[in-house]
């Protein structure tokens, strides 16, 4: 257990810090992460939890200054589909609460940042296959325009200050231990829950739509490994792709249906249709891999049974079939 790095998470209740966290405090010990969010929630209960505004700033250096903190990950934002409700807000939360941040880091009181990009940078003129690294971006959502400008800032901020910041552009994220936070990629975390318990769902996306997606298990990998990687062998600082699996509501809910065979989905796009039709359909991760040895674990038939055996065995069980 390392004992010299002091960790604030913020947006630590959330899909990706529920889990981030738990593997976090693994490493680190209980003591050495800094759980946090905008309201008290069950994680208080688990360890160190602060209540934090990262729109704050004054709020945010006080907590840092005194759990003496070292790394922060902002995962404190504002997802797709919700974004497209109050874009002014979005904005704000997404890109005040960086600099925030960054600010920080600028001023050395913080050694490192954490800061996750997304899939939601790319925009319908951006290749659809094997997006690569380097391309045409044009994002058409709030969330997207805000992530461009973040990955922007990032590299400004590395390049300008010295700022060890780092970041990832995740895909969909499908994990069984938190609720999703209002993406668009959401439906393939509520058709497990649905499948278990009612045998059908409705799906707001279309049958077709292949998005890039990732478990929740490689997304934490992925997330500390870059951290705990030498600085030399970070060589992008706006954000790197990231890439898992792709697949579409079609495809994972044949998988479902090896386990639940008499489960039946029905489709009814809404308007994260047009959202999901302008991001990739597969992700080229190769400069990941090559600069600090990325690889994925999961593919879609190795997820799709965990998260079926994980959800049976949650507390939430007896509602399921």
């Amino acid at each position: 257990m390392r004992t010299c790095e002091k960790i604030l998470v913020i947006g630590s209740s959330g899909q990706i810090g529920t889990e981030l966290v738990e593997n976090l405090r693994n490493i680190y010990g209980i003591d050495g992460v800094i759980a946090s969010d905008i309201k008290i929630t069950e994680q208080a209960k688990e360890g160190p939890f602060e209540v934090i505004d990262v729109l704050n700033s004054q709020n945010l250096l006080e907590i840092v200054k005194r759990h003496n903190i070292s790394q922060v990950y902002l995962l404190a934002a504002m997802l797709s589909a919700t974004a497209e409700k109050n874009p002014k807000f979005a904005w704000d939360l997404n890109m005040i609460g960086l600099f925030n941040v960054l600010d920080l880091a600028k001023e050395k009181i913080i050694s490192k940042v954490y800061w996750p990009s997304s899939i939601a940078v790319f925009g319908p003129n951006t290749p659809k296959q094997n997006t690569p690294q380097y391309t045409v971006m044009e994002p058409s959502t709030v969330y997207g325009i805000s992530k461009q400008a973040g990955e922007r800032w990032c590299e400004y901020y590395f390049n300008k200050y010295n700022v060890d910041v780092r970041s990832l552009r995740y895909p969909g994220l499908i994990g069984w231990k938190s609720a999703p936070g209002g993406g668009t990629t959401d439906y393939a975390v509520h058709i497990f829950h649905e499948a278990l318990k009612t045998g059908s769902y409705e799906c707001f996306l279309s049958e077709n739509t292949t998005l890039p997606m990732m478990y929740m298990p490689d997304a934490i990998k992925a997330t500390i490994g870059i951290m705990e990687a030498d600085a030399d062998k970070i060589k992008i600082r706006s954000s790197y792709n990231l890439s898992s699996l792709s697949f579409s509501p079609k495809d994972i809910a044949t998988e479902i249906k090896k386990h639940i065979p008499e489960f039946s989905i029905s489709y009814k796009p809404d308007s994260r249709q047009q959202i999901a039709d302008s991001w990739p359909k597969s992700i080229d991760s190769s400069i990941a891999s090559e600069h600090w040895n990325w690889k994925s674990e999961f593919d879609l038939t190795e997820m799709t049974n965990d998260m079926i055996k994980n959800l049976k065995k949650s507390k939430k069980s007896e509602t399921y079939k």
